[in-house]
């Protein structure tokens, strides 16, 4: 008689997955991997149902299988504004991840790191293709999770020198610029006013809470000539005239794009001209001549977990990181 296999899951706690922590050029690979596969049509991903709770609260779906890389599952995400005012994360959540060939749950993981340096990667990658080569100065407005993880993420990629940071929050600001001026040796400035970290900057990082009805800041004539863009909150801070001037938009799915928009987002913009998987594969083009102001609108895809998480999982495996749970 057949002996029965035991079911099981590795559970990796959020502590466990910044155990791994995986370098971040090896999460731009991967994302540069999985994109190369979008772009050829080999990845099955619907755009991500969510639900809305309160306000401009979201808790999304968002499954994917990249079949080349020999993945699928799904990430359970919220993103609740109001949170950081009681010392909670804007965003939290789970990764699902399946077996390939049977379908079985094989692990379960935080999703917090994850999201927050993928997003990072995804802009990183997105500024291969549309920003100059010999970008200097960055601007980061919003200088919570996302800036760091974007910091990290383009410091690998660019010749970075000088950072220049603006917080709403000052104390918020503050603790960025001593953090991170300590971890990366770079020149940080803080900032008083917006206009100060997008006018002299050759890449702008936007990553605060996303609003469906935003009061954007940025203003045409801010981002100079030649620069790049990328808005991690959508629209939020950046006016239709500044969003106007911009000679290449792109973004990182356009079905996703076209499915959010009719939930009521991006009513102040036109459509981008290309997504992240048709650039990367040369279908269409990226960045054309140094005068350009690019910019990439990434949503944030399950594809970007799926090309993450399950090298998490596969190093924490090695390492024995992760509590093993049965089914």
């Amino acid at each position: 008689m057949r002996k029965k296999t035991a079911l099981k899951l590795l559970y990796l706690s959020r502590a466990d997955v910044e155990r791994v922590d995986l370098d971040m050029p090896a999460i731009i690979g991967l994302l540069e991997a999985a994109f190369r596969e979008k772009g050829e049509g080999r990845v099955e991903m619907p755009p991500k149902p969510g639900i809305h709770p309160k306000g401009d609260a979201f808790i999304h779906a968002m499954p994917a299988c990249i079949p080349g890389m020999k993945t699928a599952g799904m990430k359970w995400v919220s993103g609740f504004p109001e949170n950081q005012k009681i010392g909670l994360p804007y965003i939290s959540g789970l990764i699902v991840l399946n077996d390939i060939e049977t379908g079985l749950p094989t692990a379960v993981m935080d999703a917090t790191w994850v999201t927050a340096h993928r997003t990072g990667a995804a802009s990183a990658l997105s500024a291969k293709y549309l920003a100059r080569r010999t970008s200097e100065v960055l601007g980061i407005l919003a200088c919570g999770a996302q800036g760091r993880t974007h910091v990290r993420a383009l410091t690998k990629t660019f010749p970075i020198k000088r950072v220049l940071a603006y917080d709403i929050a000052p104390d918020v600001q503050r603790k960025f610029v001593e953090e991170m001026s300590q971890q990366t040796g770079l020149e940080i400035i803080g900032v008083d006013h917006p206009k100060k970290a997008v006018v002299d900057s050759d890449i702008v990082v936007t990553s605060g809470p996303i609003l469906k009805r935003p009061d954007p800041v940025i203003e045409k004539g801010w981002l100079k000539p030649g620069a790049f863009a990328s808005a991690v909150d959508y629209d939020s801070y950046w006016t239709s005239e500044a969003l106007a001037e911009m000679d290449k938009l792109a973004t990182d799915d356009l079905p996703q794009f076209r499915y959010v928009r009719v939930t009521g987002y991006f009513q102040r913009m036109t459509e981008p001209y290309a997504d992240l998987g048709e650039i990367v594969i040369g279908k269409k083009q990226g960045r054309e001549h140094d005068h350009e102001r690019t910019m990439a609108m990434n949503l944030g895809l399950a594809l970007d977990d799926m090309a993450v998480a399950p090298e998490i999982c596969r190093r924490a495996k090695e390492r024995g990181i992760g509590t093993w749970l049965p089914l």
